[in-house]
């Protein structure tokens, strides 16, 4: 893992499971290209970098025969860590950052703190067993990953919603406005938002 540039993070992870390379530029303007072998969740990943406005570049090979969970887990603990190494020492950032977002009948919240502490609080209520050819379960696990690689307490929480596409929709785009919020800059803020003096 290294900081490429400024607020720009480039992770790459091998394993005997997948392979995966990402950059992350939290100062884009939404352009992605994402390549996981799973379409529900390379839509979902464009939709992320889209709506937080970040560029990102991914690219994922996975033990797919076997089922999505090392891929998607695996993705997720790498954006974890580009968004760690993003930030850098999070000097002058807003820290926290929260969204409500409708998509259709689908109402989301999601609300996260850079704290350095890993915590995920999760309530999408997904009772269908794939959407496309995404297990619903690996949506918690990948928001775990990304939680705990990123260091960062994370709370997604469905507040309504029936349809399984809008709610799973909806979280990743709640989720890339609340990040986008947390890591802006506020002229306000000198070194780190924090009474200890780090975070």
């Amino acid at each position: 893992m290294e900081i490429v540039g400024n607020r720009i993070g480039s992770v790459e992870r091998v394993t005997g499971e997948t392979s995966i390379r990402m950059t992350l530029n939290l100062d884009g303007s939404g352009k992605a290209s994402v390549s996981t072998g799973i379409g529900f969740f390379d839509h979902m990943l464009c939709g992320f970098a889209r709506h937080g406005l970040f560029d990102l570049e991914l690219s994922a090979e996975g033990d797919l025969e076997v089922d999505t969970h090392h891929t998607i887990e695996d993705v997720g603990i790498v954006l974890g860590k580009a968004v760690k190494a993003a930030v850098g020492d999070k000097k002058g950032i807003v820290r926290y950052g929260s969204k409500l977002l409708p998509m259709d009948d689908a109402l989301i919240l999601c609300s996260l703190d850079l704290c350095g502490r890993p915590y995920l609080a999760y309530d999408l209520r997904l009772d269908r067993e794939k959407v496309g050819e995404l297990e619903t379960e690996m949506i918690r696990e990948f928001f775990y990953a990304v939680s705990y690689a990123g260091e960062m307490n994370l709370h997604v929480k469905q507040l309504d919603g029936i349809n399984h596409h809008h709610i799973i929709e909806g979280a990743f785009k709640a989720f890339a406005k609340a990040l986008d919020e947390a890591t802006k800059y506020d002229e306000r803020i000198t070194g780190v938002l924090s009474t200890k003096g780090t975070l």
